[in-house]
């Protein structure tokens, strides 16, 4: 999978549970009727929000892209639906390719080492990743839930 179609496909799974989250608020909030989807899609957002923050970060390394472009990344998991605008952004601007740079290229760096390891072995790389967003989540869950 390429880094583009990648971080497209978790951009647009966080759009989408914001907007499950948004529907479970409004139920709760507006129509009273029931907290349910707010429990649910809340875990569901978290869960993929962490995802999509962790993808960013991956392709960052991989992608060159400058301090600027992952804080702006990163931040646009926090509006709804601007992770859907800032991956057309960065695609217009030639930040997302259509390969991962260190697949072919030798790393350099702290970061480019395990990275470079990760995107090589795409399964190890897929556990590494499933376990990064559990631990992740764990932690958040831990902290608590944000204040409602």
């Amino acid at each position: 999978m390429s880094p583009l179609t990648l971080f497209r496909r978790v951009a647009i799974a966080e759009a989408i549970t914001w907007a499950l989250l948004l529907t479970g608020m409004f139920l709760k909030y507006v129509t009273e009727t029931t907290e349910l989807g707010v429990r649910i899609f809340g875990m569901v957002h978290g869960i993929v929000f962490v995802a999509y923050c962790l993808t960013t970060v991956v392709v960052w390394i991989d992608q060159k892209w400058s301090f600027g472009r992952l804080v702006l990344g990163l931040l646009s998991a926090v509006p709804p639906f601007m992770t859907v605008w800032f991956d057309r952004h960065a695609e217009k601007a030639g930040a997302l390719d259509s390969t991962w740079r260190l697949r072919g290229e030798r790393p350099s760096g702290v970061l480019e080492k395990p990275t470079a390891w990760l995107l090589r072995n795409p399964l190890a790389g897929a556990v590494a990743g499933v376990a990064a967003v559990g631990v992740l989540t764990a932690v958040a869950l831990t902290v608590g839930p944000p204040a409602s």
